[in-house]
């Protein structure tokens, strides 16, 4: 069994999540658990409708109650052999690329284990795209071991048209598959 760990941020392209769930689980070796921001699920159905474990910032909290508890960013870490970022907003790119974690998908990737493959799949308006601080940060994550998807260029739900659309679905899942051989 291989577990992902597929975590997913605000932007709207959290709308692939559904069937990007649907498509992992079609595949009998694969165990998902999905960490979800808090912006995120404005884009999301209800949580539980996903048949997937879920966890959120509330959890990283609920499951610590003294020493020697478990550190849930920790576990997740030490559980899971890739994690995915997809969609990766702007927000959580910034963050990441500078080091912040303040919330539990940002502290799983703060404490991420690079002997492991990590893949980010950016996702943004084009202009935040195009912004001079994107690229850098970019490749400042790309310097640590991270894989970096890139976004395709398309007409955008704010009716935009450019480069910031997440990377497709079926590339997302070629990625993970590629990972897990």
């Amino acid at each position: 069994m291989k577990n992902v760990l597929l975590g997913c941020t605000g932007s709207v392209a959290s709308i692939k999540i559904p069937e990007i769930l649907e498509k992992l689980k079609e595949n009998s070796e694969i165990s998902v658990k999905l960490v979800v921001t808090e912006h995120s699920q404005h884009f999301l159905p209800p949580l539980e409708s996903l048949g997937v474990d879920y966890l959120t910032d509330t959890h990283e909290w609920d499951c610590w109650k003294s020493r020697g508890d478990p550190v849930l960013h920790i576990e997740l870490r030490k559980w899971a052999d890739i994690c995915i970022v997809a969609p990766l907003d702007a927000n959580t790119l910034a963050k990441v690329a500078n080091g912040q974690a303040d919330n539990l998908l940002t502290c799983v990737l703060r404490a991420w284990d690079f002997t492991k493959p990590i893949v980010v799949a950016p996702a943004m308006n084009t202009y935040m795209f195009e912004h001079p601080v994107t690229r850098p940060q970019l490749q400042t994550i790309q310097g640590w071991g991270y894989t970096v998807l890139e976004p395709q260029v398309k007409t955008l739900v704010c009716g935009d048209k450019g480069t910031g659309a997440m990377a497709s679905v079926e590339t997302i899942l070629e990625s993970i598959n590629s990972v897990l051989v």
